[in-house]
Order: structure tokens, then sequence, then C-alpha cells
């Protein structure tokens, strides 16, 4: 390892974490709410960064850090970094899946059978008064039994979205920009794009985020599902054209929506899609329990002090940059 090396954090870790830093290398912390040019100001002798993945690292960051060698980040996405110029750099970049797929993947769960019991519904009825008043219920779900699930992305999260909703008796299709993109541990039948929208009755979508897949949801697919339909977002906001769901959602295109993530987050006070009754939106929670965000914090640090040790970190995005005498 470097000679004591400085590792700045963009985040809030808890004490443990930093005492491991601490035991090899000198740690800066860098307030968030400072401006931009005091945070890249901190980045001048970095060897290593810890960042928040809410934290853009684009050419001027990567410019203000120019003894930058690894930036690992405490999430699975990594669309807010500048790959490319990382990997150009030589700067090894690092991210955290697997430790958070069964959260996303529960949560999503929830979401389809939310969606499918009209549970939002009956509980904004309870607690408004309609039942109290003696209003007339909302109407009736439906069972997912017997249902199509239509999985697009078929990474770790979505095998595990398959897995749990065949075990609800949900007939299971998937569709993934790699035509074999993991090893199919859940029986599933492949569709192209165009078939899986058309035969599902929720669409629920697991992809990367990326340029090619960005708005790989957008008014042509969704005019292409049933109108009965539900589309459920867990993954990225940028996957979806939110203009055009929102379009969807007022014209009765598809029957409703259920999104973890938006375009936009937080979205502004008045984003029409907030004011549509057939939608739920949450504040981006899928990694959201006290178990998960730990064990991301956990092994951005692994990442982190592997890469500055001169060892392949457990999650590396850019591999390419760690061949050959790194």
């Amino acid at each position: 390892m470097v000679k004591r090396p400085t590792v700045c954090i963009f985040a809030d870790f808890e004490p443990d974490l930093v005492a491991a830093i601490e035991e090899n290398c000198r740690v800066r912390f860098v307030d968030m709410a400072s401006p931009r040019v005091h945070q890249l100001a901190a980045l001048h002798n970095a060897q290593g960064v810890l960042l928040n993945p809410l934290t853009p690292a684009d050419t001027e960051f990567f410019e203000a850090a120019p003894r930058l060698r690894v930036l690992s980040t405490a999430s699975v996405g990594y669309d807010t970094i500048h790959v490319a110029e990382a990997t150009r750099r030589g700067v090894v970049v690092c991210h955290t899946p697997g430790v958070l797929t069964a959260a996303v993947a529960d949560l999503t769960m929830v979401l389809v059978i939310s969606l499918a019991r009209r549970l939002f519904d009956n509980e904004r009825y309870v607690r408004s008064g309609g039942w109290a008043r003696g209003d007339p219920l909302p109407e009736l779900g439906s069972d997912v039994g017997g249902k199509t699930l239509g999985v697009v992305g078929f990474g770790r999260i979505g095998q595990e979205v398959t897995r749990r909703m065949q075990g609800f008796g949900m007939r299971t299709l998937w569709y993934d920009a790699v035509a074999d993109p993991h090893p199919q541990v859940p029986a599933s039948r492949y569709r192209p794009l165009d078939e899986l929208l058309r035969e599902s009755d929720f669409v629920t979508v697991h992809a990367d985020l990326n340029d090619a897949s960005r708005h790989l949801i957008g008014a042509e697919e969704l005019q292409m599902m049933k109108p009965t339909a539900y589309l459920i977002n867990t993954a990225r906001g940028g996957l979806v054209d939110q203009r055009a769901l929102t379009e969807a959602l007022r014209g009765g295109s598809i029957a409703g929506a259920a999104l973890d993530v938006l375009e936009t987050e937080p979205p502004a006070p008045d984003d029409p899609l907030l004011r549509l009754p057939n939608v739920v939106c949450l504040p981006h929670i899928g990694t959201a329990t006290t178990e998960t965000r730990r064990r991301m914090r956990e092994l951005a640090v692994q990442n982190l002090l592997a890469a500055l040790a001169g060892e392949i970190p457990p999650a590396i995005v850019n591999p390419e940059v760690v061949t050959g005498d790194w």
C-alpha cells in the first residue's frame, strides 16, 4: 500500500469503518453542504475517494484529483460517475452489487402485490375517513397467481424478483440487453422487449442505466402494454421516460405504476406525476434497510482498501484498469 494515502470521504460512515481506513490512510471528511468548489479542492492530493452516490464524479471531479487511484461508491448504480474518464485516467471505479439484491427484490415483490390488491387505494380510503363515513369501497383488486410478470433486466435483482413471484404462482418472462446475462437459476421464458410488454400484466424494470438504456421504456413501449397492466421501476428513474409515463397514466394507456425512482430526485412539488391517483411513488428506498445499507458501506470500504493495496477489489466496474502492471 502507498504510505498512508489520503482518502476523501463524501458520505457518512460508521466509526468502526472509518477506523479501519485510518489504520493505513489519512482520512479527510468532505462537507457535503459546502460549495462544490470547496469539495473539489479537497481532492487535490487524494488517492482514494468514498463517494456519496448522489455526488457526480464528472470530468471536473477527476481533473481536481490528479493522484486518484480508486473511487468507491456505496451504491450499485454508478450512472453519476464518468466511468470512461476514470478509466482513461487509470482510476478504479468500484460499487456494491449483490449485497442489496434481496432488499430491492423484496420491495419490488411488495409493490407488485400492493398494486394487484389495491392496497394503497384501500389505505387512503380508511385514512381519509371513507370507511368511517360508509363510502363505497375502492374497486376490488386481483390475484397475482396466474398473471404474467415481465422482467426487464435479468441480472441478480431481476432473477430474485422472478424467483419470488413464481412462488406466488405468476408466469414469468424476461428480457435483457445481454442475450445470456447470468446463469438462469429461475426457469423463465425469454421474450424480445416488444413481445414481453404486450404479454405482461405487470412489467418490472431492473436494467442498468447507461446511454443505451436511457428511456428504455418510452411512449412507444408504454403503448405496447395492456391497458390493464402495471409498470414497476425500482432500478433507475432514467430508464423510463417520465413525461411519457405521466401521459400514459393520464390517458389510461396503462392501469398504473409504482415507482421507487424518478428521473429527477427529489421531484418538484408540482410534478404532475405526483398528482395522479394511479401512481405510487416512494423516495428511492429500495436498499433502505439498516442491514443492507451497512453491508453496502462495508463493501465500499473493502473495495477502497483493496485497490489502495494494489489488489483487485471485490466489485469493480472497470476491470480493464487493473490489468498489466497496475
